[in-house]
């Protein structure tokens, strides 16, 4: 990565670009979750899985095709170890008891035998949704307690609203598109959160080294300075990680979609906040050389 050891890029001077573009992002995933909403997979909803084998390899197409012809239009079907096994997650209704639920599912697959059933309520999904909240918000406030005492205050406040920033982002994109949210998408988020504050880190690291370095330059002149400084770092990180979450998409079946997409969100957003959020934040909340200064001692009188 030699091409980015002595860049000079003038990412300051595009900071009030980036926070128009940030505030109109952030406003359309706002008004997208409150129209549209997410939606939630069967892991929040409730819901029956089933384990079935065919006696030969499983076509999923043609099982998800029959599935829908039967009134299943929701169901998700996926392969589970050997290629005659699939587990099939049907949501809740309101209609049909459990066991009727079971008979028109068999009914629907003739010739595949169910080898577990098991029901997901309504009341679980709930819980897991809360408990996916909660992660999110400790994981914010930890992260912002952590920053606030290694570096500064102002660090902590830039890099909290870059956090929120960043999911929010991937929400509103999943809500306007539809895409379903299940617990590997709510993995996938809390994910990016600790790839986006790593980021963030190495970045207010090398501004904090070059302010307590560098006595004559501005505030904006040190962070263009400390991120084209990291840019090499960052470049590859943030490649090599997009490559192989790519290959995922690409490769990894349906099921990873939601994974690997939030996964490519992220890495895209949560490398742009870092500078462009964090960063620019950072130095419209008034950061400064003595910040990061030690405070001087206070000479003690010992004489009689």
């Amino acid at each position: 990565m030699e091409f980015f050891r002595e860049t000079h890029i003038d990412f300051m001077g595009l900071r009030k670009y980036a926070a128009v573009f940030s505030g109109i992002l952030f406003t359309l995933s706002i008004v997208s979750l409150v129209l549209y909403g997410l939606n939630f997979g069967l892991d929040f909803t409730g819901g029956t899985q089933f384990q079935i084998q065919f006696p030969q390899a499983a076509n999923l197409p043609q099982v998800r095709k029959e599935l829908k012809d039967a009134g299943f239009k929701e169901a998700v079907v996926m392969t589970y170890g050997a290629s005659n096994s699939l587990l099939v997650k049907i949501g809740t209704s309101k209609t049909m008891t459990q066991k009727q639920l079971k008979a028109k599912f068999s009914s629907a697959l003739p010739t595949a035998k169910i080898l577990s059933d098991s029901f997901i309520g309504p009341q679980v999904g709930k819980e897991l949704a809360t408990n996916g909240i909660l992660a999110l918000l400790v994981a914010m406030l930890a992260t912002t307690i952590y920053i606030a005492y290694r570096f500064e205050y102002r660090f902590a406040v830039s890099s909290a609203v870059a956090l929120i920033h960043d999911p929010i982002i991937i929400l509103g994109i999943f809500s306007y598109l539809h895409i379903e949210f299940d617990i590997t998408v709510l993995a996938s988020v809390l994910t990016v959160i600790g790839y986006s504050l790593n980021d963030t880190i190495v970045v207010f690291d090398r501004i904090r080294e070059n302010f307590r370095k560098l006595r004559k330059s501005d505030p904006s002149e040190i962070v263009n300075l400390s991120v084209n400084q990291t840019l090499s770092r960052t470049v590859m990180t943030s490649g090599l990680t997009l490559i192989a979450v790519v290959a995922l998409f690409l490769f990894g079946g349906p099921k990873l979609h939601g994974f690997s997409l939030a996964m490519i969100i992220g890495i895209v957003i949560g490398t742009y906040s870092s500078i462009y959020v964090a960063g620019s934040l950072s130095v419209a909340l008034g950061l400064k050389r003595a910040d990061f200064l030690p405070t001087p001692m206070k000479e003690i009188d010992d004489r009689p």
